[in-house]
């Protein structure tokens, strides 16, 4: 279970970090220190608290690896993205491994200081089992990366910390 919403978590904020090359321009977050507490919405003990640091390089390299879950630049069939204030509202349909996934996110808040993605899919034929699924994640800008980190580090539960950057095959200096 805990494995899925790593997964889950790490293509949610692949998908909200950067510009698809593809499709619509999302808004950039602020290059440093993020902490975000993922999870279904129903059960606040039961979040995952994840901390990452980024800066642009590492934000597009996580939205590559996303892509690559599912058949490249044309995973995605829908990309639509619109914006109120201080709400985002995203709907898309993509291909994921064997499945489609049908997504609607409602983001609010500044992605320079905090913002709240919720997020609901559906899956057909289901996704790791499941055809359906909801995430919530709440996420805020604590400083600057720490003297140990480097873009595209993550911290996850437990303390395990990996890099995405390196996990793609590209390290990058700090």
């Amino acid at each position: 279970m805990k494995i899925r919403l790593h997964v889950a978590a790490l293509c949610l904020l692949s998908c909200i970090a950067a510009t698809p090359a593809f499709a619509i321009d999302y808004p950039a977050r602020k290059p440093g220190l993020w902490e975000m507490k993922i999870g279904d919405g129903t059960a606040p003990a039961a979040d995952q608290t994840i901390q990452q640091c980024i800066d642009a390089s590492s934000d597009k390299a996580m939205r590559e690896m996303a892509q690559g879950m599912g058949a490249g630049k044309d995973a995605c069939s829908k990309q639509d993205m619109r914006q109120a204030g201080s709400t985002t509202v995203i709907d898309s349909v993509c291909k994921v491994g064997t499945s489609i996934a049908t997504t609607h996110a409602v983001v609010t808040g500044d992605l320079s200081t905090g913002y709240r993605m919720d997020s609901t899919s559906t899956y057909q034929p289901p996704f790791m089992g499941k055809s359906d699924g909801k995430a919530v994640i709440d996420a805020k800008w604590v400083g600057p990366c720490k003297a140990d980190q480097k873009p595209g580090d993550m911290v996850m539960p437990g303390g395990v910390k990996m890099n995405v950057m390196d996990m793609m095959g590209g390290t990058k200096k700090k």
